[in-house]
């Protein structure tokens, strides 16, 4: 007999706790390999294709195409088995993708399997899935009556929704409540019930397919005698909506950009200074790079060159490239230098990392740079090429600004901003002449350095700018 296995959303890495359902590849009723790819989704820092660890007929899909769902909640459940074809037709007729129901299973009332079930052994988005867990939580088949079973598609036994019909009362005080998901798409509707003590499972939903509604557990509130849940405090001090206004959640990239703004602000003292530079020579030392490769060779962006600038002033002063270990009360400094950029995609803000910036050539780092931005714009970059930066550089002249003051990328402890580069007049040689200017800022944590260190830093980036060739007394 076949046997319904539930996976769950796994642990996708780097802090992640939610993921956005963005596209189904599998649909309910069909066979899916071992470490097939069953659904894409989207987490705040990439889009992932999520391997099932198991082979089958899948029963039953959990979240629609938009929906977030969190690390452990349930994605799909897979019959495993010979007779693994017998659920796949039990299913298929209303399975909670199919129709865009989500079937929702509270963890509180997993029940442990007792079989150990075979997993691929294979690496789920940089995790493990040899080891099952201790408990897993099934998908049982309920029993309903003779008179109801025609009901659904002749089965006399369902998983999930199914197994409910409207023969059932609406509350069944007497009866154990049944294992499995409970077919509530609305987390309101669950938190009413939960703030009255309503047990779902013990509802029979009037909604299409079983669904339980808000007026489901409202009946259930009065038939108990307690009274609704009161609004709360938050919800009853709220001005009631204009007729224009939008609400915009705060989730998925634009929600972890928020968090993590709030605690650089909330624990980096941050201070910023900055100076006008004249980058006339770097211009023209880049188009002498250019010239010399042919026009064939690759062109070495000005990000690039920048950033060469950067990991020279950081091995002169290695107070910048470091971090604060706040319980420990330590500053840790860091031997590598991996630096992150602000790059601008359709889905929001997102700093990409080169990986040993400090060890690698302009040439090399402009290819590194082309990389990781095409792979930002296309929304291929993995969690691993988003996180470990040790110092960000900011180039946010390319939205015709000159100045900012940016707030630092926990837990770094620097960020060089960089202005739009224009032709202004300056003082050159002596005399007053048409330069091309741009405006560099140093945003640094003043618990790791004073203003003499930042500012002898900030002012080696601009010796560099103004003059290539100081950089050859590294070399």
């Amino acid at each position: 007999m076949a046997e319904v296995k539930e996976f769950t959303l796994p642990d996708l890495g780097e802090g992640l706790t939610e993921a956005e359902v963005v596209r189904w590849l599998v649909e309910v009723g069909e066979v899916v390999a071992v470490d097939q790819p069953v659904v894409e989704v989207e987490t705040a820092k990439a889009m992932v294709e999520v391997p099932c660890p198991y082979g089958g007929v899948v029963t039953a899909r959990y979240g629609a195409e938009g929906e977030e769902l969190a690390v452990g909640a349930p994605l799909l459940t897979v019959a495993v088995g010979a007779d693994a074809s017998a659920p796949a037709a039990a299913e298929g007729s209303g399975s909670g993708g199919a129709d865009g129901v989500v079937a929702e299973a509270d963890g509180a009332d997993a029940a442990e399997d007792g079989g150990a079930g075979e997993t691929s052994g294979a690496v789920l988005v940089g995790y493990g899935t040899g080891a099952p867990p201790a408990r897993r939580r099934r998908v049982r088949p309920t029993p309903v009556p003779a008179a109801a079973a025609g009901q659904v598609n002749g089965v006399a036994s369902g998983y999930g929704r199914h197994a409910v019909t409207p023969e059932v009362p609406v509350r069944a005080e007497a009866a154990e409540p049944a294992p499995g998901p409970v077919p509530v798409i609305s987390p309101l509707v669950r938190r009413l019930a939960r703030q009255n003590g309503v047990e779902l499972r013990t509802l029979t939903g009037s909604g299409p397919d079983g669904l339980i509604l808000r007026a489901d557990v409202e009946r259930a509130i009065g038939a108990a005698g307690a009274p609704a849940a009161e609004p709360s405090a938050a919800a009853a001090s709220a001005p009631a909506a204009d007729a224009g206004e939008v609400r915009i959640p705060l989730r998925g990239l634009r929600g972890v950009v928020a968090d993590k703004m709030s605690r650089s602000r909330r624990e980096i003292p941050e201070a910023t200074c900055w100076v006008d530079v004249d980058a006339t020579e770097l211009l023209a030392a880049r188009r002498a790079m250019h010239a010399a490769g042919g026009p064939d060779a690759p062109k070495i962006s000005l990000l690039a060159l920048l950033a060469r600038i950067c990991t020279a002033a950081l091995a002169r002063h290695p107070e910048l490239n470091a971090r604060v270990d706040t319980e420990a009360r330590e500053i840790v400094r860091l031997e590598r230098v991996h630096v992150g950029f602000a790059a601008q995609t359709d889905r929001g803000l997102v700093v990409p990392v080169v990986r040993d910036a400090h060890a690698r050539s302009a040439e090399s780092l402009s290819e590194e740079l082309g990389r990781l931005t095409g792979a930002a714009r296309d929304g291929s970059l993995t969690p691993g090429e988003l996180t470990g930066s040790t110092f960000t550089l900011n180039n946010y002249g390319v939205f015709g600004v000159d100045g900012s003051t940016p707030i630092i990328n926990h837990p770094e402890a620097a960020m060089l901003g960089v202005g739009r580069i224009v032709p202004k007049p300056w003082v050159y040689e002596g005399e007053l002449a048409v330069r091309q200017v741009t405006q560099l800022s140093l945003t640094f944590d003043h618990r790791v350095c004073d203003g003499g260190v930042a500012g002898g830093f900030l002012r080696y980036v601009a010796d560099c700018v103004e003059q290539p060739a100081v950089l050859l007394r590294g070399v």
